[in-house]
């Protein structure tokens, strides 16, 4: 009964999610784009077995990248199917996989359209990245036979009580899942309260995701464009954070340190320029393919998949999401290539591994935009402190690596 009365939710809802992507349109014609696929029509099928992975956006995406390179290693003959969301997720597995992998939105969640797309690709099995729990899917899922698995699944204390208020509903989606692999006891903890069986604790297999060789060449590249000056960098940033340290940095005044903001949505790369030349900023962008002009204060990081080598770039990282309340974006990437973390108070997505950073001293805490610009005028001329937040960073990230292995593990024993 609970199912199906979030069905028919589902139902009276899709008039407004027609005009809910024309909206996102406006700004991001992308969504424009494949509406097919969101109602559960496709294209042509592989033709080989196919493995399929659900990651709903770009942290997904990117957090896969270690697991889809041990499932090519263990089904070489399998195709990979990536399903998102967000056309910024889509993108991020072009970027990262190219035709190496077939890709598609998810339809919305009913049954039918769930259906269709089980009929049309067959996968051996799927895997959820992180937490996407849709009824309907995982309910298609038993019926059809197809193996289906939560793989670095993390939840947090927040999320877990909105879920708690429809209780039959969440718990009958967890009991359809064939395993669950937490990224920490407490998300399990969680998980297993609300209903989840067949919990293992797996780690998080961000930690498992290196730079490749050529983000590394490209940031010594950035380096050699960035000249002598120091350089710190906002990575990730969302709406409203920008303002906000932007102005902090131009009542400090220190013009000498080069500021890279890159905002983690590309739709508002041109928003985040005009805040920053409205602050009288001189400004330039990742896009220009420039080396950075003397008066140059300000640079903009408006490309795709070059995290990385902006991290491996700078002497300082502020993790983006952390400032506002939008419990962070991922910082254990900026730690594995060995940058000064600086992060918020808002760090719910990542509160174990933000915790960790901070007790080994691979980052610092800030309250607000004026205490992270003091915090990194502070480390852009402390040579030392920089050196030993980034040795503590690179011990922490290799401390918790591992969690691919054990995903496999969790994996491998119905699907062999």
């Amino acid at each position: 009964m609970a199912r199906l009365i979030y069905s028919l939710a589902v139902l009276a809802l899709l008039p407004w999610a027609v005009v809910h992507l024309l909206w996102r349109a406006r700004r991001q014609p992308e969504y424009l784009r494949h509406w097919g696929e969101r109602f559960g029509y496709f294209g042509t099928a592989p033709s080989a077995p196919t493995i399929w992975l659900h990651a709903v956006s770009v942290g997904e995406t990117r957090a896969a990248q270690p697991l889809v390179a041990a499932l090519r290693e263990r089904y070489p003959g399998h195709c990979i199917l990536f399903s998102h969301m967000t056309p910024t997720g889509r993108a991020t597995s072009e970027a990262l996989f190219g035709e190496s992998v077939d890709r598609i939105y998810l339809p919305y969640d009913t049954p039918w359209a769930m259906r269709r797309f089980l009929r049309h690709y067959r996968p051996q099995f799927g895997l959820i990245m992180e937490t996407e729990l849709w009824p309907n899917l995982i309910a298609a899922c038993r019926q059809a036979k197809v193996p289906l698995r939560l793989v670095n699944a993390r939840l947090s204390a927040r999320s877990a009580r909105r879920y708690a208020m429809f209780p039959a509903l969440t718990r009958g989606a967890l009991q359809g899942l064939l395993a669950v692999g937490a990224q920490s006891a407490a998300d399990a903890a969680r998980l297993e309260a609300l209903g989840a069986q067949r919990v293992a604790v797996t780690g998080n297999i961000k930690f498992d995701v290196e730079a490749p060789r050529e983000q590394l060449e490209l940031a010594l590249a950035f380096r050699a464009r960035y000249g002598n000056r120091r350089v710190w960098l906002a990575a990730s940033t969302r709406e409203g954070e920008e303002a906000l340290i932007l102005e902090a940095w131009r009542k400090a005044g220190h013009a000498e340190a080069l500021m890279v903001i890159v905002p983690r949505h590309p739709q508002r790369f041109d928003e985040v320029t005009r805040l920053a030349s409205e602050r009288g900023f001189a400004v330039q962008r990742r896009s220009d393919d420039a080396a950075i002009a003397a008066p140059t204060q300000v640079l903009i990081g408006d490309s795709m998949g070059e995290m990385f080598a902006f991290y491996a770039s700078a002497d300082v990282a502020f993790i983006g999401g952390s400032l506002l309340d939008f419990g962070s974006q991922n910082l254990i990437e900026a730690a594995a290539c060995g940058t000064p973390v600086l992060i918020g108070p808002s760090t719910r997505n990542f509160a174990e591994a933000a915790g960790e950073a901070i007790a080994c001293g691979a980052a610092l805490t800030i309250r607000d935009a004026d205490a992270l610009v003091c915090q990194v005028n502070g480390l852009l001329v402390n040579a030392d402190q920089r050196q030993r937040m980034s040795a503590a960073g690179r011990a922490f990230a290799e401390r918790h690596r591992g969690a691919t292995a054990r995903t496999l593990e969790l994996i491998t024993p119905a699907t062999r």
